[in-house]
């Protein structure tokens, strides 16, 4: 398996609930997410893998425990760079797409090119995206004009446009059927052979939980195991 893009050592997260009772979601966690690979945390529902995926994203933190990006010690960095890293180094597409109802297929990808300050050819690369998720006949098209399969896949291209290093999904095919569940992770093996992008992806449906190329199980917030998967 590749080398790792992401590590944890021993990350704990904590919420204080009302009446000061604590809730600790992770306990511990010290995994390696693979570069260039599909990554899948799977679990039931509350079993933490959400605030794990937040905590790997840089979108929350932990109380205590490591979390390296690329080698480099991602919680000493300033808000600011923070901010940056996400920006430029990730992508993130959501169960709930939040496509902009106002703008077209082409010009929610191109706004996203827009907001990471991609310098390249953003026309070339907003038809690239789209092509790469089996859109290019939808570039016109408003969201609503879309079936959920159909934005979903215009969330992941969007994520995709600015080329960044990981893409993290959280529970991406939970509205979809099945059949188009498996189409859109399909999408997401293709981009890491076409991309060579790392996907990490959330998800608590039984029928993809070995559908990637690694995947740990989360339980009552710890690392109940982690599997490897032939391509």
């Amino acid at each position: 398996m590749n080398d790792a893009i992401i590590e944890t050592e021993k990350v704990n997260r904590i919420f204080d609930l009302s009446g000061g009772e604590k809730l600790h979601v992770l306990k511990n966690i010290s995994i390696k997410v693979p570069r260039g690979a599909l990554t899948i945390l799977k679990g039931p529902s509350g079993s933490g893998k959400t605030t794990l995926m937040n905590i790997l994203g840089v979108l929350d933190a932990p109380n205590d425990g490591k979390l390296i990006f690329n080698g480099r010690d991602v919680l000493s960095l300033s808000d600011k760079e923070k901010e940056l890293l996400r920006r430029k180094h990730f992508g993130f597409v959501f169960q709930s797409v939040s496509l902009i109802p106002m703008m077209t297929v082409y010009e929610n990808v191109e706004f996203s090119l827009r907001l990471s300050g991609y310098d390249g050819d953003r026309k070339s690369r907003v038809h690239e995206c789209l092509r790469m998720v089996g859109l290019s006949a939808r570039v016109d098209h408003m969201p609503q004009e879309l079936s959920g399969g159909e934005q979903q896949r215009v969330a992941i291209a969007r994520a995709i446009a600015h080329k960044p290093d990981v893409i993290f999904a959280d529970e991406p095919t939970a509205e979809l059927d099945s059949a188009t569940a498996v189409s859109v992770v399909n999408i997401f093996k293709n981009l890491v052979r076409e991309e060579g992008v790392t996907f990490v992806m959330t998800t608590h449906d039984t029928s993809l939980m070995s559908a990637g190329d690694a995947a740990f199980t989360i339980d009552n917030g710890e690392i109940g195991s982690r599997e490897e998967f032939q391509s």
